[in-house]
């Protein structure tokens, strides 16, 4: 159920995007969201529109910045505030320099996701079938938790909020349509190796105090490291988290800045 509501919430929000695009060619290449919303849909839908943007923006940000602190503490040794302070400040000058710029790190950010689950592939290895699809639990009934789950899964599709941004800098609306669909699908398969390998490591009854904790990242890795002995796939779930979490930082980022 998990894993079709999260394609589901990939075709509806590559649609959505392209349907965005199609607004946008009636006007400069340079026009913004907001130019957009105001002239089709008026000054007060427009005002709601820019609210639900930068407070769904807001939230997803403090999110990323949260974990990479919680992260970087259990890393490096440092304090939890300093941390994401020092994130903030770094990783915020990619925003800041260009569209250009947030491309280039994206696709580096991506390799290294890749690359840490080839050098960690133990985790996809050691995938147990009856955790995965979780035979010993009596609990049956899933559909609810996938309905949960879909707000989830549709911030974490949300990049509609750039999609002028990408329209200016590839210049093109069909290069702009084939980026968004090259976008989701990435996006998509790198959370179906995620899931994959988490649900097929990780028993039910273990995420208990992951969600006690508020489901936050560093709390997951202190639960796989209970059931994953190897340092190795250890160190490969942490670089996908913080390359996970710094690429979505600086593609909400952008839309919001």
């Amino acid at each position: 159920m998990v894993y079709v509501a999260i394609a589901i919430t990939m075709v509806v929000m590559t649609i959505s995007g392209w349907m965005l695009l199609e607004a946008f060619k009636h006007y400069e290449l340079k026009v913004s969201f907001d130019t957009v919303t105001k002239d089709l849909l008026g000054s007060k839908v427009n005002l709601l529109n820019n609210i639900t943007v930068y407070f769904v923006g807001g939230i997803l940000l403090y999110a990323y910045i949260t974990s990479s602190g919680l992260i970087l503490q259990d890393v490096l040794g440092l304090n939890a505030k300093i941390a994401s302070a020092s994130f903030v400040l770094v990783f915020s000058a990619f925003v800041w320099h260009s569209t250009r710029a947030v491309d280039r790190i994206s696709v580096v950010l991506i390799a290294f996701m890749i690359l840490s689950f080839v050098f960690g592939a133990g985790l996809a290895v050691k995938v147990d079938m009856a955790v995965l699809f979780d035979t010993i639990s009596e609990e049956n009934a899933y559909a609810p938790y996938a309905m949960a789950m879909l707000p989830v899964a549709l911030t974490s599709f949300g990049y509609h909020h750039s999609v002028s941004s990408m329209r200016a800098y590839y210049g093109d609306e069909t290069k702009a349509k084939y980026a968004i669909l090259g976008g989701t699908v990435i996006a998509l398969s790198l959370y179906f190796l995620w899931l994959f390998s988490i649900f097929g490591n990780l028993p039910r009854a273990n995420f208990g105090p992951v969600i006690e904790q508020g489901g936050n990242v560093d709390a997951l890795l202190k639960a796989l490291g209970s059931v994953i002995e190897s340092e190795q796939v250890a160190n490969a779930i942490n670089t996908f988290s913080m390359a996970a979490i710094l690429s979505s930082f600086i593609g909400v980022g952008l839309g919001v800045f």
